[in-house]
């Protein structure tokens, strides 16, 4: 018998451009390291409004400073991220909850496609400068993703459902107790404690805490098949 699997949660928004890098990078290392990695759709809208964030966006010095992070941050992850053209249209006005609550349907009902589902979505908004609040948008990811078109149907049918939403809205104020202020944070439970990481920036904190070796956010494994 090997040793038991460090439970790490991923809450998360496809709206959240860091969310994206710290998804990958765990997806990455989900089969290094010794984790059981839970991806947990959340509504980072929930989560400002909770703790009375605002989006960085918001701020010019901060829009700035992100828009040339995520470029350079683009090479360095090897994640063909990019800024949307209309960035206040696209993030602050249009918002991602029918695509987070599909998410957290695929999640009830086919977690085995969440990872590939969220990914599609996150190509749609912030490397294709694609919609993801329109029911056909949605529909065109979760396709692309490799569900059957009759599934992705059935999913988005639900979205309204009292139980999808009550778990999008659980989710979220999982989050909020564990001390979020924005997305993605990671949490990890080890040896009884659990500390509450934010952003994708400190993986290899992460790597610490877990007692796991650091090799990177491209670790050579991922490397070679890029």
């Amino acid at each position: 018998m090997g040793p038991l699997l460090h439970t790490v949660e991923l809450f998360y928004d496809v709206l959240s451009p860091y969310s994206w890098l710290g998804f990958e990078v765990l997806c990455r290392y989900q089969n290094i390291w010794n984790i059981n990695l839970q991806l947990r759709p959340s509504l980072i809208g929930g989560i400002m409004k909770d703790s009375g964030n605002k989006p960085p966006g918001l701020l010019p010095r901060k829009g700035q400073y992100m828009a040339n992070d995520i470029k350079l941050l683009r090479h360095h992850f090897q994640i063909p991220i990019q800024f949307p053209k209309d960035f206040f249209s696209v993030i602050i006005e249009k918002g991602s909850l029918s695509a987070m609550r599909f998410l957290t349907a695929v999640s009830l009902e086919h977690p085995e496609m969440l990872e590939k589902v969220s990914r599609e979505l996150w190509m749609r908004v912030w490397s294709r400068d694609e919609d993801i609040t329109q029911p056909q948008s949605i529909l065109a990811a979760a396709e692309k993703a490799g569900m059957s078109a009759e599934q992705a149907q059935g999913l988005l049918e639900k979205i309204s459902s009292p139980k999808v939403k009550n778990q999008l809205k659980e989710t979220t104020e999982a989050a909020c107790r564990y001390g979020a202020f924005g997305l993605p944070i990671t949490v990890a439970h080890v040896d009884g404690q659990t500390h509450m990481i934010f952003g994708s920036d400190r993986m290899e904190l992460l790597a610490f805490l877990l007692g796991e070796k650091w090799m990177g956010p491209v670790p050579p494994a991922v490397n070679a098949r890029l």
